[in-house]
Parts: C-alpha cells; sequence; structure tokens
C-alpha cells in the first residue's frame, strides 16, 4: 500500500511540473510541441468552439483503448489518472490563472521553460510506469515491444504534430515546436536515468565478515563474494560486490569509515536494476 501511495504522489507531481510548464510557457505562444496537448492545440485554433481540455479528452479515450491493448490494465488504471488529472490541472489553472498573452515575449526562452519544467513532470510520472495518456502511450507501446528509449520513442510519435503546427501556425512556430519536442525527448531519458541512478560497490577490507553482516542485516541487501589477487603483493583477498540505492550508499561508505579507515571502495553508477528489491523485471 505504501508502495502505491507513493507512486501515487509522485505522478501528481510530476502532472503538476506538466501543467504549469503546458499552460505558463507553451499555450500562450501557440508551441504544439508534440502529443494530444499539442494537437488539441491546432484543433481548437480552426475549432474555437472546442475547448483543449474538452478535445484531449476524446482523443485520449481512443487512445486508452490501444494502451489497454497493448500494454495491460496496471498502466492503463495510472494512464486514466494521469490523463483526468492534467486535464483537471489545467483546466484549474485556466478558471485561476487565466493567460492574456505570453509572460516574457520571447519565444525562445518561454520554449525552454515549458519543455524543462515538463520534460521533469513527464519523466517523473513515466518511471512509474504511468503516461499523461496520448502519444505517450505510443511511445510507451514502442519502448516495450521495440526496447527504443521512451524518449526517442516520444520523439518519433510527436513529429506529426511539430508537421501540423508548422502548417497551423506558421513555419516560425513549426520549427520551435520541432526543437521543442527534440529537448523534451532527450530531457525525459535523463530525468528518468537520473531517478533509477544506483551504486555497484566493490570493498576490499580487513573488516569484510562484519561489513557483509552489515550489508545483508541492516542494508537488507544482498552480496556476491570474488577472490582476487594483487598484482603487487600477490596476496589473495575477498572482493564483496552489492548494489545498493544512492542512502544505503551512504550508510555503508560511512559505516566501513568507522571501522576500516584502510578499506578499498570502488564505485559504479548503474542507470537500471532488474530484479529482486529492485525494479520488477516485467515493467
Amino acid at each position: 500500500m505504501k508502495k502505491i501511495i507513493k507512486e501515487y504522489i509522485l505522478i501528481t507531481i510530476g502532472l503538476a511540473l506538466v501543467a504549469v510548464g503546458f499552460y505558463f510557457f507553451l499555450v500562450p505562444n501557440n508551441l504544439a510541441v508534440g502529443g494530444v496537448s499539442g494537437l488539441a492545440m491546432i484543433i481548437n485554433l480552426y475549432v474555437p468552439a472546442l475547448s483543449i481540455g474538452a478535445i484531449m479528452i476524446v482523443l485520449n479515450l481512443i487512445l486508452f483503448v490501444i494502451g489497454f491493448i497493448f500494454i495491460g490494465s496496471s498502466f492503463g488504471v495510472k494512464t486514466i489518472y494521469s490523463s483526468l488529472g492534467l486535464s483537471g490541472m489545467i483546466w484549474i489553472l485556466e478558471k485561476t490563472c487565466p493567460m492574456s498573452g505570453s509572460i516574457t515575449n520571447d519565444l525562445f526562452l518561454e520554449l525552454i521553460f515549458g519543455i524543462l519544467i515538463g520534460a521533469v513532470g513527464l519523466g517523473m510520472v513515466f518511471n512509474q510506469n504511468a503516461s499523461t495518456g496520448g502519444t505517450d502511450i505510443i511511445a510507451k507501446i514502442l519502448y516495450k515491444y521495440f526496447h527504443l528509449d521512451i524518449g526517442k520513442a516520444l520523439l518519433l510519435s510527436d513529429f506529426l504534430v511539430t508537421i501540423l503546427a508548422g502548417i497551423a501556425f506558421g513555419p516560425k512556430i513549426g520549427m520551435y515546436a520541432l526543437l521543442g519536442v527534440i529537448i523534451n525527448g532527450f530531457t525525459i531519458d535523463a530525468v528518468i536515468a537520473g531517478m533509477n541512478i544506483c551504486k555497484k560497490v566493490e570493498v576490499v577490507s580487513s573488516r569484510g565478515e562484519e561489513i557483509k553482516r552489515y550489508i545483508i542485516e541492516e542494508l537488507g541487501r544482498g552480496a556476491t563474494l570474488y577472490t582476487a589477487k594483487g598484482a603487487y603483493t600477490n596476496e589473495e583477498k575477498e572482493v564483496i560486490t552489492t548494489v545498493l540505492g544512492k542512502k544505503e550508499f551512504i550508510k555503508l561508505k560511512i559505516y566501513i569509515k568507522e571501522i576500516d579507515k584502510k578499506a578499498f571502495i570502488i564505485t559504479y553508477n548503474v542507470h537500471e536494476i532488474l530484479g529482486e528489491g529492485f525494479k520488477d523485471i516485467n515493467e
């Protein structure tokens, strides 16, 4: 239950960031940077009677069916929550903070801020195996079946929308929108990688038994043991290898420092760990 609550809290924070980036920076400048939201902006230009939110709901319903078929029901539930949550947040912003125009009148500056804020939010949502709906669902399908990075998959699925934006709002806006899609894709991948970073740790110490016990009993992690021979001394020593979260690594480093100041520690940044105690290999 705690895990589920944490997932939905992170999704909600991510949605808030996406809504802020989209509403305050992209919409006032007609920057349709892909997605159902961008497509809704284009349709709204030609059919002003239909609100952006209403168009998004209709388009998302169609893609929800596709998502349930190809990705599964758990993803669909989170995506429905995310899509409705994002639409609701944008609707609230429209009612409480009506925008009469651009904040700075600097198209490039607002593109960068809108994309970066929204991409961080999308990265948080994607990292919880959810989506804000729309072309995000297509990106998830490409990720699942073709192992394409989510950011790059999103870039492909949004390319058509940027072409339509160029036709609807002019080539200048279209080129800015395409630039925004590219930045968005790479930023999402960077955010997801950063959130999933773990530490692979190798330890050589004369207090190996105590360190192993601390890793297993206090940190609740496993470890693998190797026997290695030093090139200079020709002495055989035991190498303890484990994978830890960032907070767990800090605890281990403090513990080793307290009991063996001569310990030898090597660390590696690992961007994805699948299996028991980490991310489900089926996700």
